[in-house]
């Protein structure tokens, strides 16, 4: 149950809120989903008026939203306050808890109040101590902070991190966000495997031979440089997105759905996959490189070391390809890939389960027929595809693979709720089953840091790829080495 709560929103004049927290709320509120009793006090560093903050926010809406602009409009607008206010700059939270005590009397809201840290990871830290300082902290309701990637740049800050602000909140108040655990169809990863005995009893060692994973992007780094080229694609990507989808697919089933049971299944997918650190195995294991100028949707674009803020003589990798495997019952000797990058051919995550072959008996005598495949569709569509072998009615001497598919985004009237809309409710409803515990960060780190160390030291080649491909030849020969090929992005 959503209970009556106010929202503040640090970072509220920032491309996050803009882009998708006020769509989110907004597609909330028309849904009927957020409490009739809400508020939200955005914060931020510049002076505004709460009439300018307001249009700001009505452009956002217009913008990004799913839902145009309606006769509930004023209803909803209504509920959006600003405050002025410097990070560093104690007496400024005193304005703050006024607005915010101000709010909570003319809503009828109780103390319930959730603090939404949309602003630079090197300001949780001051935020989370000004918070209590200022006794904002002190409410008789509910208290909850969400804090956005990245959780530190290796495990040691991210254990500085996470002992500064546990002395504020306690591990069950803090919502690390992940926004790839608010898709669709990541959910639906779980629900796929556990509510059909169609795959449960397959899903294993025994009948599947690999699982890809892929986040394509084609953009560049946009307006990112400062942070990227010190993040790359490993932390960027890899030390959360691909690793949480990674155990989504590989946990065992729950003792029952309940969010501390299900984060122990993705935390035991975590200690088991194998790390790697010597600089020749994870040379054999992970491909890394950075895009050169190319083409894209018929446009010339600028390789990596020429966009704006970028140091020309960056080694920092924008693709990274690996082969991971995980050590458990279940699971052993199946090699788990993962592949993103930037500026690569087309924007889309999916996740790709090839089974087995069949042996050189009876229609495959020959080798000739392709396996099975199911293939998760996460972006651009929310979908599954399933391959299967059939006689062709024009010849029956031939068999050819056939394709079964589900889209959801196909559906007359259907839209898809945005990420943060689900993550935002669950943080109202307490519910902390898809954001990221702290012994599952803890564990992340430990697996990419001696990966990051042996980039940083330049014992992993840097390889190139041009803009618009699907990456470097190198990735392509990672899994051709034992045998397999990239499956393509369906169209």
């Amino acid at each position: 149950m959503t209970e009556a709560a106010t929202m503040i929103l640090f970072g509220a004049t920032g491309d996050l809120a803009k882009r998708k927290l006020f769509p989110a709320l907004y597609s909330l509120f028309r849904e009927h989903q957020l409490p009739e009793q809400f508020a939200v006090v955005g914060v931020g560093r510049r002076s505004l008026s709460q009439d300018v903050f307001r249009e700001h926010v009505k452009s956002s809406i217009e913008s990004f939203a799913r839902y145009p602009v309606n006769n509930e409009w004023r209803d909803f607008i209504s509920r959006f306050f600003y405050v002025s206010l410097d990070i560093e700059e104690v007496e400024d939270y005193q304005t703050l808890l006024h607005t915010i005590e101000t709010v909570e009397h003319d809503f009828n809201i109780p103390e319930n109040r959730l603090f939404y840290l949309a602003i630079a990871p090197e300001l949780f830290e001051p935020v989370t101590f000004h918070l209590q300082q200022a006794g904002i902290l002190k409410q008789r309701g509910w208290k909850r902070v969400v804090i956005e990637k990245p959780f530190g740049h290796d495990l040691r800050s991210a254990e500085v991190l996470n002992e500064k602000i546990g002395q504020v909140f306690r591990e069950e108040e803090i919502y690390r966000i992940d926004h790839y655990l608010g898709k669709e169809m990541v959910q639906n990863i779980e629900v796929i495997r556990f509510a059909n005995t169609l795959f449960e009893p397959v899903w294993n060692n025994q009948y599947i031979s690999n699982v890809q994973i892929t986040s394509s992007e084609v953009v560049g780094v946009e307006g990112r440089a400062r942070y990227y080229d010190h993040a790359g694609a490993l932390r960027d990507m890899v030390q959360n997105h691909m690793l949480q989808m990674m155990t989504m697919v590989a946990m065992e089933p729950p003792s029952r759905l309940k969010p501390e049971a299900i984060r122990d299944e993705k935390v035991k997918v975590l200690r088991s996959i194998r790390r790697m650190h010597q600089a020749e195995e994870i040379s054999r294991h992970v491909v890394r490189a950075q895009y050169l100028a190319g083409e894209i949707d018929s446009q010339t674009v600028k390789g990596y070391v020429e966009e704006e803020k970028v140091n020309p003589n960056s080694q920092t990798e924008t693709f990274v390809a690996a082969k991971f495997y995980i050590d458990n019952f279940r699971w052993a000797g199946i090699p788990f890939y993962i592949r993103t990058g930037k500026r690569l051919a087309k924007k889309a995550t999916e996740v790709i389960i090839q089974f087995k072959q069949l042996p050189p008996l009876y229609y495959n005598q020959s080798g000739q027929l392709e396996p099975n495949v199911l293939v998760i569709r996460i972006y651009p569509e929310n979908g599954i595809y399933l391959k299967l072998n059939l006689r062709q009615p024009e010849d029956t001497d031939k068999i050819a693979p056939v394709s079964m598919s589900f889209t959801q985004n196909s559906s007359p009237g259907f839209h898809s709720p945005e990420a943060y809309e689900r993550l935002v409710k669950d943080c109202l409803e307490g519910d902390s089953t898809y954001f990221t515990r702290w012994d599952e960060v803890a564990l992340a780190w430990k697996i990419v840091d001696p990966i990051v160390r042996t980039f940083e030291s330049g014992e992993v080649p840097l390889y190139t790829y041009k803009a618009g491909s699907w990456g470097p030849q190198e990735a392509e020969q990672l899994v051709a080495h034992d045998g397999l090929k990239w499956w393509p992005v369906l169209k």
